[in-house]
């Protein structure tokens, strides 16, 4: 199964750029811009990779963006993915960026914005790698502040095709944001959330409701919910599952447990994604690896797979056929 993982064209729709910088480019950024990482050797930083829950996780992912400064820095950290990603036959991907980790630093939102985009851009001509960008709000700080993260996109709508809600999941609900993705919807953003990784199945409601989120990220323990698991079968949501993150996060102790063959033997609109590959121990291929051997998929399971990120994504609907073409018949 290793060559047609390595061969199948996919999508990417869960990953946050912040956290795809690897070890070696945060020594070299850090030393470009005069910061100490509490770190001291590359190996000792990929030591500390070892997560009890999601916010020991993000404590140490806050802790390293820190030496992503300048608008080229943006550019390099966003095209070393694209070129990853190219790689693994990823054709396509929508990526998630995170303002306010970076404007209490001073960092202005046109600096990140052009680092960013101006890679995506030589991602499609050089790497032939479509993508839209996402902003996500960080749940743990207030709606005020997303409020204010919001006013800063709308002159740059044209290069932001929506917004997303990540960070702490636990006690920070979607029903606290209600006002601001409304706003958001009103300028014509898409809707995308984080929902169901370590918060309960109740958060997958709220965003489905309440923020009238298109897609869902993550959203594993909708299987805690019968009706809610038909609710997104026959609504046909997609749900952005990362395999890795999940088990290195503690969301479950091993690969066998994790739903995702349940999901799709449910219906589920469910997509497979690397979240934040470096901390988690691998990119999308090494995701689909996992859960193909943990949970014996099959070769239609995988195609599907494919097929379902081409499907769920934001692409034109001519953009999707093109690429659904692409992929072999679904036969064992």
């Amino acid at each position: 199964m290793d060559d047609l993982i390595a061969t199948l064209p996919k999508a990417e729709l869960h990953l946050h750029i912040e956290g795809t910088l690897e070890p070696e480019l945060a020594f070299q950024l850090a030393d470009k811009n005069g910061i100490s990482l509490p770190f001291a050797s590359v190996d000792a930083m990929r030591a500390a990779y070892d997560f009890q829950d999601l916010q020991s996780f993000l404590d140490l992912y806050y802790a390293s963006i820190s030496v992503v400064c300048t608008e080229e820095d943006f550019h390099e950290l966003t095209l070393a993915y694209l070129k990853k990603a190219a790689s693994q036959n990823v054709r396509h991907t929508e990526i998630f960026f995170d303002p306010q980790s970076h404007l209490p630093r001073e960092i202005p939102f046109e600096t990140m914005l052009s680092g960013i985009t101006s890679a995506l851009k030589r991602g499609e001509t050089e790497l032939g790698i479509s993508s839209r960008l996402i902003l996500c709000f960080l749940r743990h700080l207030s709606a005020e502040s997303a409020q204010e993260t919001l006013q800063l996109a709308l002159p740059f709508r044209d290069q932001i095709i929506g917004v997303g809600l990540d960070s702490s999941e636990l006690g920070h609900p979607p029903s606290k944001f209600v006002n601001v993705f409304e706003e958001a919807r009103r300028h014509g953003f898409r809707v995308v959330c984080h929902a169901g990784e370590e918060g309960p199945p109740e958060y997958i409601t709220e965003a489905l409701d309440l923020l009238h989120a298109e897609r869902i990220d993550h959203g594993v323990r909708c299987m805690e919910d019968p009706a809610l698991v038909e609710r997104l079968a026959a609504e046909q949501i997609p749900l952005t599952v990362c395999p890795l993150s999940n088990v290195r996060l503690c969301v479950f102790k091993e690969m066998s447990e994790h739903p995702l063959k349940r999901m799709l033997e449910a219906g589920l609109l469910v997509t497979v994604n690397s979240d934040d590959p470096p901390y988690f121990g691998g990119y999308v291929n090494e995701n689909f690896t996992a859960v193909q051997q943990a949970l014996n998929l099959s070769r239609s399971e995988l195609i599907q797979l494919a097929r379902n990120s081409f499907t769920a994504s934001f692409l034109s609907e001519p953009e999707k056929q093109k690429l659904l073409a692409e992929l072999p018949a679904e036969t064992d």
